[in-house]
């Protein structure tokens, strides 16, 4: 099957027992052993960016990423903000768009800001190279699996979200994988692994007939069901990418007609990030329609 994995996404029991011992696992940058999963420069970052502050999130990747120049999370990071970025600014992240088949399964690319998918393929790229480097040093080193996984994912999101090109997404799909499974062997709960698989195998899974028909003819076969569960291992125990998670669970809850799903969901997005009005608009949007 070409979605499985302990990272593809979705054998959670196995995830949600077990806490990763990343620590002594010396970083090929020189800097002293991390959690991949605590960086607080990282974690002051994605909540500005959560908080619609994306110039100065990325302030905070660009700072940590000069100091830490062998590690790829920085370059990552960056490349995240600007996917969160251009996903809000196309309205992607809203039930709108995610309610609305023509939009949300249709063929028409959307328009990309040209900026932001310059930077956004130019930080993916940085992370990528930097990530193999560390990998030729040492195939099993955590931070650049992690990145290699997140950043193939979020290239997966793009091709899928923005780009509608399901062919070139099932190709990222295949190659996070790999790193994918690589990682979670090494650190179990480094969940955000598995937002852009699930992101992917939902949309693929939720195309109607047709196109499901010639994509598994190619071989591929999306599967809402798991895209789902891997929605729900990284709104759970993900990390940095934890928050993007829970609003993409919250949007396909809607479609599968779970309100109180997404009410949960934007219930505690909302309060955790005040200064984000896409939350508190979404749950004003539940409490009308199905109060």
């Amino acid at each position: 099957m070409l979605f499985r994995l302990l990272m593809g996404v979705v054998l959670c029991t196995a995830l949600m027992a077990m806490v990763p011992n990343v620590r002594g696992a010396q970083a090929d940058s020189g800097q002293a052993p991390t959690d991949i999963l605590h960086v607080p420069e990282l974690d002051a970052g994605f909540h500005l960016l959560y908080e619609l502050k994306p110039d100065e999130a990325r302030a905070k990747f660009a700072k940590w990423q000069q100091s830490h120049p062998g590690s790829a999370l920085g370059y990552a990071s960056e490349a995240a903000s600007y996917l969160f970025e251009e996903c809000y600014r196309q309205g992607v992240l809203t039930s709108e768009f995610f309610l609305d088949d023509k939009r949300f399964l249709g063929k028409t690319p959307l328009k990309p800001d040209p900026d932001l998918r310059a930077k956004f393929l130019a930080s993916d790229k940085k992370a990528q190279d930097v990530a193999q480097l560390r990998l030729k040093e040492k195939p099993d080193n955590p931070n650049a699996l992690f990145a290699m996984s997140m950043s193939l994912g979020m290239e997966a999101d793009y091709a899928s979200l923005i780009d509608k090109r399901q062919l070139e997404s099932l190709k990222k799909i295949r190659e996070a994988d790999t790193y994918s499974k690589k990682l979670l062997t090494i650190a179990p709960d480094a969940a955000d692994a598995y937002l852009g698989l699930g992101t992917a195998n939902y949309i693929i899974g939720s195309l109607p007939g047709p196109k499901k028909f010639f994509l598994g003819f190619a071989g591929v076969h999306g599967d809402k069901k798991k895209g789902i569960e891997q929605l729900e291992i990284a709104a759970e125990r993900g990390h940095y990418l934890r928050p993007f998670a829970k609003t993409l669970l919250a949007l396909t809850a809607l479609r599968e007609k779970k309100p109180e799903v997404a009410r949960t969901q934007f219930k505690e997005l909302a309060a955790e990030f005040p200064g984000n009005p896409l939350f508190a608009r979404e749950l004003a949007k539940l409490s009308s329609t199905f109060s």
